[in-house]
This record gives structure tokens, sequence and C-alpha cells, in this order.
């Protein structure tokens, strides 16, 4: 950046540097963009960045962030009683949820097992849902951690944890996905896809 840039502009392009997936161009733009709005469209911007900070918690059930006691999910009379749907984070519950295929509740983990991070078991959500199990009467897990090491290893631990508690514990699809070609898969992709065959 140019030596003559006004330290305010530079304090900005900084803080938006630090947002995931902004490079130093993507930052600029970004402060470039605030700078040419009118005054009102970045004073809105920098109240809904306030407020989303004071207002924004965890569900005291689930996880989810909501600015209430209980989630919308959670206060929804019309879900499915007796399902979780098990997640890392709220973006992910998000994405399920956009799918408009899955009507029982969440869990969010908030993170996944990683001993190379420190990540264990009480850094994570688990006790609240094991508790939840039997609280809720809850009759079926689904684990939709991500398909990674991190993910997978997350997954294998809940098992291991719920299956004495009695519930169906099942996992998230895996394979090939809608308009994916065979020969650009990889080998692990393609034999997940052949183990979770279905029949026709």
């Amino acid at each position: 950046m140019l030596s003559g840039t006004p330290p305010s502009i530079k304090r900005l392009i900084e803080e938006l540097k630090r947002l995931p997936g902004i490079g130093d161009r993507n930052a600029e733009r970004l402060a470039f963009h605030v700078l040419g709005a009118p005054a009102e469209r970045a004073e809105a911007l920098a109240r809904a960045l306030v407020m989303m900070k004071k207002t924004v918690r965890d569900c005291r059930r689930c996880y989810n962030l909501t600015e209430e006691d209980l989630c919308g999910i959670c206060r929804d009379p019309n879900r499915t009683e007796g399902i979780l749907c098990i997640v890392q984070t709220a973006r992910d519950l998000l994405a399920i949820e956009g799918t408009g295929q899955y009507k029982g509740r969440y869990h969010v983990l908030k993170g996944v097992l990683s001993p190379m991070r420190g990540i264990g078991p009480e850094d994570l959500t688990v006790q609240a849902l094991l508790a939840r199990i039997g609280e809720e009467g809850i009759k079926e897990v689904i684990l939709a951690t991500n398909l990674n090491v991190e993910g997978e290893a997350t997954a294998s631990y809940l098992l291991a944890a719920l299956k004495p508690l009695g519930v169906k514990v099942s996992r998230i699809a895996r394979g090939i996905p809608i308009g994916g070609s065979l020969e650009h898969a990889d080998a692990v992709t393609l034999g997940l896809a052949i183990d979770g065959r279905k029949e026709l």
C-alpha cells in the first residue's frame, strides 16, 4: 500500500485482512467501497457488527446461535422430536437447514477433536449432548461432522460414547457429488460411494 494512504484506511484494511478468505487486494477493495459509500451505509454496517457481537449467544439447549434463551429451531413445535443431527458449527447447521430435507433438532459441538491443537472432548459440548439423550428421549443421532480426519475422529469418538446409551447412530452419506464425474473423483471418495450404495 502506498505510504500516503491515510492511517484510518490502513487500519480498516488491516482489520479486514483478519477475516477468513480476505487477502490484501480484497481488503483494499472493501475498504475503498465502504469509503465511497454514503456515510449512513458505513454507520449501518458498524452498528450491525456491534449489535451482533452484543446480542448473539449460544442456545442453552443445542448451542446454535440465538439472541434469546433458546434458538428458533429449539422453540419450533413442528420439529421432529427424538432425532438429533450433530454438527461441528452453527454454519454447518445452516448448510443442512438450507437443504430443506431435515426436520429434526440439532446439537452443535462447537468444534472437533484435534489432539494436535489440544482440543479434547471437554473442549466441545459432548457432555451436554450426552445429557440431552436421556433428558429428551432421543432415539436417533445423525453424525454430520466433516468428512476429514478430525471430523471422522470426532464421529468415531461420539459413536463409542453414544452406543451404550441405546440410541440409533447414523452417519451422513459420502460419495460422488451431483454433477461430479467418476474420472475426477479420488480413490477414497469412490470407495465410500461404493460402500454407501443403496438398493434401487
